[in-house]
């Protein structure tokens, strides 16, 4: 049984809608507006418990919460040779490995 609370959540402004906009990673296709903030978290909250519900009694896949993934820390990604190429004159200048610098570049 998935726990809920256990998803990505998130709240933010909606210009469009002057409301705050509860979202779930897990989830995108859910949403859940309310002129409080607390309050469009818990909404998402108890949508997306809603849906797990439901889900669950429909023997449907649910989605596993992020936070409960485990990560290798590796993947693979593919670029034209000439980014390439960019990168690894960019890595030797700074003096350190192309997988050092490509991480350190998704970092910012």
């Amino acid at each position: 049984m998935v726990n809920h609370e256990h998803y990505t959540y998130k709240v933010t402004w909606s210009e469009e809608d002057q409301e705050f906009l509860g979202l779930c990673a897990e989830f995108p296709s859910l949403s859940f507006l309310h002129e409080n903030r607390p309050a469009a978290l818990e909404g998402i909250t108890n949508l997306v418990q809603d849906v797990v519900i439901d889900m669950e009694a429909n023997n449907e896949r649910i989605p596993e919460p992020i936070a409960e993934k485990n990560y290798s820390g590796k993947f693979q990604v593919r670029i034209p040779p000439e980014h390439h190429r960019r990168l690894a004159i960019e890595a030797a200048e700074q003096n350190v490995s192309l997988n050092r610098y490509v991480s350190l570049k998704l970092a910012c």
